[in-house]
């Protein structure tokens, strides 16, 4: 008795599914070996071990730990420009400065409460491998460049007003790194501080 198009295609989804499931599993994995060991110190046994799975399975995936650490620095990049992406459409039709303080939040809130592997891994100097870390490079030029733009706009529109934006953007980088490593939600849980980080972030784009 031969099955019809859709019994076999459920199966097939499900299975996608499930190795879907798996693969996000090893890539959490990996960055949390990542965070604490640094590159040098991860190992394919040591991510297999936390995802509960045969190293030869590991490798079914992954054919080296070098694809294993792309995908998870992909992976998180995309994650995180997601949710800055998704704070800008948010303020779509605001004033620019509106829109600066939406993403300015958000980097806040996924670099101290969604992601905070993200100041361990890429705001921080760390020895990596040449390919990773021209890669690294690159992700950040993903990432700077919304705030960019965001910045641009403003100075055509009159919002903005600092003499050079680039040393701005700069600044305003190095608040929000340093702020990932004191500025903890269970340590400011009205919003106050992170608020006031925001506030004076933003007075490096204002007019006076």
């Amino acid at each position: 008795m031969t099955s019809t198009a859709s019994e076999s295609v459920v199966p097939a989804g499900r299975a996608a599914r499930r190795r879907g499931r798996r693969k996000a599993e090893m890539i959490d994995a990996a960055l949390q070996i990542l965070v604490t060991s640094g590159y040098q110190g991860m190992r394919f046994e040591d991510v297999a071990e936390r995802s509960d799975i045969a190293k030869a399975t590991l490798y079914h995936y992954f054919p080296s730990k070098d694809a294993l650490v792309s995908a998870a620095l992909e992976k998180l990049t995309t994650d995180v420009l997601t949710h800055l992406r998704a704070a800008l459409d948010a303020a779509a039709d605001r004033p620019q400065a509106e829109r600066l303080r939406a993403l300015v939040t958000e980097q806040l809130r996924v670099i101290t409460a969604l992601y905070p592997e993200v100041g361990t891994l890429f705001s921080f100097p760390a020895p990596w491998p040449t390919e990773h870390a021209e890669a690294i490079k690159t992700m950040r030029r993903r990432h700077d460049q919304l705030f960019r733009e965001v910045v641009d706009a403003g100075l055509r529109t009159g919002e903005f007003d600092c003499p050079d934006p680039s040393v701005a953007l700069h600044c305003l980088h190095g608040i929000l790194n340093h702020a990932s490593i004191w500025l903890r939600p269970d340590a400011d849980p009205d919003g106050r501080t992170r608020d006031a980080v925001v506030d004076e972030s933003l007075r490096l784009f204002l007019r006076s």
